[in-house]
């Protein structure tokens, strides 16, 4: 089973650049999506079911921003889930950064991690966003299924994972809070899914600035991530990062797994 996750920074910007035929091609059984800043009534039908190249048509469920133009996430999956949710917390929810589907042995969570933006202005707000899906995937866990969760963090875990660690140490993405919190969540019992598979690769990052050709330069960030809880780990085939793909400021991240393996 394939599952990719891709902040796409506008579903329909993306559209217009053909871009979403990219998922036709790639079929992957689950496709997360964060940032895609739309509102569900929005979204034209060619995007509401798109098919893959057996044409076989996905599922899709949308959890978008009450603000327009802003935030919002989606997940496409070819395997129908037997429940979909949000966080139920409406601070969060009214900003559209989480969607879950559950399937019978593991469930997909789809999160946008906001941006702590200058000054810190919202560190706070970030830090209890992180403390409410530690919350849910320990739920999860608890009840015998387990975690994949995808999205873009806006957390760069450590030094190697952005290119220049100096220069960023005061800025949002890399403050010393956020990591802490990574380092955290990961020694509660969770994987960051290429780390596991790639623990010492340098140079790989999943978002590039539009500016000073961040990206042909390869000056970027690694802050979007796919997750699994430690049991799940035992599942990974691959795990990598699609810099081949591009249409966003972010390139998507990947992972292929043995579900039999999730069964618990």
């Amino acid at each position: 089973m394939r599952i990719l996750s891709w902040n796409v920074n506008g579903l329909r910007a993306l559209a217009k650049k053909n871009a979403l035929a990219w998922l036709e091609t790639e079929s992957p059984d689950i496709l997360c999506m964060q940032e895609i800043r739309i509102n569900e009534d929005q979204i034209p039908e060619y995007l509401v079911q798109p098919h893959s190249t057996s044409g076989i048509a996905y599922h899709s469920y949308w959890a978008s921003a009450e603000r327009p133009g802003y935030a919002g996430v989606g997940i496409y999956t070819i395997p129908e889930p037997i429940a979909v949710q949000r966080l139920g917390i409406a601070d969060f929810d009214q900003e559209g950064r989480f969607l879950q589907a559950d399937f019978p042995d593991f469930s997909v969570i789809s999160a946008y991690f906001p941006h702590v933006r200058e000054e810190r202005v919202r560190l706070e707000y970030k830090l209890d966003f992180c403390s409410a899906i530690r919350n849910r995937c320990d739920g999860i866990r608890a009840g015998s299924r387990s975690v994949i969760l995808c999205g873009d963090f806006n957390i760069a875990h450590t030094a190697i994972d952005l290119a220049r660690p100096e220069d960023n140490k005061d800025n949002p993405g890399y403050l010393p809070e956020e990591r802490a919190w990574m380092d955290d969540f990961l020694g509660a019992g969770y994987v960051d899914s290429f780390r596991y598979l790639h623990p010492g690769e340098i140079g790989r990052y999943s978002w590039f600035s539009y500016r000073a050709d961040a990206r042909k330069r390869n000056i970027g960030w690694r802050i979007d991530y796919i997750c699994v809880d430690e049991p799940a780990a035992s599942s990974l085939i691959s795990a990598g990062i699609r810099n081949d793909r591009t249409g966003s400021d972010h390139d998507p991240v990947e992972i292929t797994i043995d579900p039999e393996r999730l069964s618990r």
